[in-house]
């Protein structure tokens, strides 16, 4: 049976990854895919994936900024030429997001720089350990990111 201190100190090292992950995330592993505009691009091509429209308020929503800053990190995309702005044909006065060609090679770009750097991490797990790690990782995410 699993104790109480168990479970904490389980919590506790969750949570010290997490922090190691977003430190090495912001100064290493990977740093150079940290650009706003790419969150911008990872929103929107989620968006497209799960087949609903991407705006300027669902970027705020995916990103947790507020409007005008989701509005600053949109014209940046924008502007880096990976994604555009089109006119809603069902309602004139709404702006769709859209990736360009240039941000659909961008994204593929994104996954194979983000696959290679997790491939490398567990480079000496076992294929077994590489899948319950997947599931559970997106079990974990799916509920966090909820909250």
């Amino acid at each position: 049976m699993i104790s109480r201190v168990d479970v904490d100190s389980h919590l506790q090292a969750v949570e010290q990854a997490l922090i190691a992950m977003r430190r090495s995330q912001s100064r290493r592993a990977l740093a150079e895919l940290a650009v706003p505009a790419f969150d911008v691009l990872d929103v929107v091509e989620a968006a497209e994936r799960a087949g609903v429209q991407a705006t300027v308020s669902s970027v705020a929503s995916a990103l947790h900024v507020d409007q005008p800053r989701a509005s600053k990190l949109v014209t940046s995309a924008v502007d880096s030429g990976l994604v555009a702005r089109v006119a809603d044909k069902a309602d004139g006065r709404r702006v769709l997001l859209v990736r360009t060609p240039r941000g659909r090679a961008t994204s593929a770009e994104l996954h194979r720089a983000r696959q290679a750097a997790c491939a490398a991490a567990m480079a000496d797990w076992t294929d077994e350990e590489r899948v319950v790690f997947a599931q559970l990782l997106g079990r974990f995410v799916a509920v966090f990111g909820a909250r």
